[in-house]
């Protein structure tokens, strides 16, 4: 069979090489892949159980939130990945139920009660994980629960901007898992943010991740914050848990920034459950 006139053929000579070198790509891709691990790791069951908590008698900007939250949260649980449980108390949950769960979710919620505390301080202090979001963790001195500031790691409520506003925040770290795939710094949709005194930056065993910048001060509208240490998100490595100040309104989940926050804290909180990493199952 005569080849002389497609090599002579520069169309079909090129045509010829990447047919060629598509071929060899593809050996190698798929030799890469026997030897190595598959790169997706897909659930045949859902991973873990994460139980969300909010409370819809509370002030408006909250329950904006909070909605919000639960139908951001639900759809990342489509294909049935991890199951979500959403519920307005804790009075149905004692500790024995608490611990089917890898996380709690604190949407401007926190356990009421005697009997709900204490099974909380239960799940947390056997290795229970928490997401907590802005008022969550908001207590003063009418809270009456001293083992709130030993787990957040802070003190009470000091005080806060208002109106709610965008805010440029810094990562105080892009080492760990949280803020590993955040720029340096960016700017974070509209809320209020609190401020706490002490700092949880002062506790040896708090892990400060996201900080109101600098730049912002004098920061407020009507009840303007003109100095201090400002950490809105951070964790207490004494326990499974990250704090996130957002919160307030109908605008947290419109940057996709802020978004990625929320998902890698979620997302390591559960990775740390001490029955082992879910996502390598």
């Amino acid at each position: 069979m005569d080849f002389g006139g497609e090599l002579t053929n520069p169309n079909i000579v090129m045509r010829k090489i990447m047919l060629l070198l598509m071929t060899v790509v593809f050996c190698t891709t798929v030799v890469a892949q026997n030897e190595g691990e598959y790169p997706a790791n897909y659930a045949r069951e859902p991973r873990f159980k994460a139980l969300f908590l909010w409370q819809p008698g509370a002030e408006e900007a909250h329950v904006q939130f909070d909605g919000q939250a639960i139908k951001f949260f639900q759809k990342l649980t489509y294909g049935e990945g991890w199951l979500m449980d959403v519920t307005t108390s804790l009075a149905d949950y004692p500790y024995e139920k608490l611990k089917d769960y890898s996380v709690i979710v604190s949407l401007n919620a926190a356990p009421g009660g005697k009997a709900e505390r204490e099974a909380f301080e239960k799940y947390m202090e056997n290795g229970g994980g928490w997401l907590g979001f802005h008022a969550s963790a908001y207590n003063d001195r009418n809270t009456n629960w001293p083992w709130l500031n030993k787990f957040l790691g802070c003190g009470t409520f000091y005080c806060n901007n208002w109106p709610p506003q965008p805010a440029m925040v810094v990562c105080d770290t892009n080492e760990h898992p949280v803020t590993i795939s955040l720029p340096k710094e960016f700017v974070v949709p509209a809320s209020e943010f609190y401020q706490w005194n002490p700092s949880p930056r002062k506790n040896k065993d708090v892990e400060v991740l996201v900080s109101i910048s600098q730049k912002m001060y004098p920061f407020g509208l009507k009840d303007v914050v003109k100095f201090g240490d400002f950490p809105i998100v951070w964790t207490n490595k004494k326990y499974r848990m990250v704090y996130l100040n957002m919160g307030h309104g109908d605008e947290s989940f419109i940057d996709a920034t802020q978004n990625l926050l929320f998902v890698n804290a979620f997302r390591w909180v559960v990775s740390k459950d001490p029955q082992g990493d879910p996502f390598k199952k």
